[in-house]
């Protein structure tokens, strides 16, 4: 069964750094885009970053020039490194892919999310 696998995320003091990642496990032909959502008690879910099948990137405007999204296509990973955290970034994130078991077919994963937390 296909399931995207999250690691990373935590507790870190504002101005820190830490870095998500996000697997595909299991077979598949290709993946369209991966990326993160997060969100926070009360808020509404929010676009974090993506990255397409031909390397082109999107942030949320809150993390643009703090957050960088990447991907190793070889593994079907992807990485964000998140700089310069504020407590404003606390959040559960989420992994989420829209990948293509096979060539005609599309479906959209999400990963279970994993919680950071920026102290002041």
């Amino acid at each position: 069964q296909l399931q995207l696998v999250e690691s990373g995320g935590g507790l870190v003091q504002a101005g820190g750094s830490l870095r998500l990642s996000c697997a595909v496990s299991g077979s598949i032909f290709s993946i369209d885009y991966m990326g993160w959502y997060r969100q926070a008690p009360g808020k509404q879910r929010e676009l974090v970053a993506r990255i397409t099948s031909d390397g082109t990137t999107n942030y949320g405007d809150s993390v643009k020039d703090r957050f960088t999204i990447s991907r190793d296509t070889a593994k079907n990973t992807v990485n964000l490194q998140m700089n310069s955290l504020k407590p404003e970034d606390t959040a559960v994130y989420y992994c989420n892919a829209r990948i293509r078991v096979v060539s005609f077919r599309t479906n959209d994963y999400s990963g279970q999310g994993t919680q950071v937390t920026v102290s002041a």
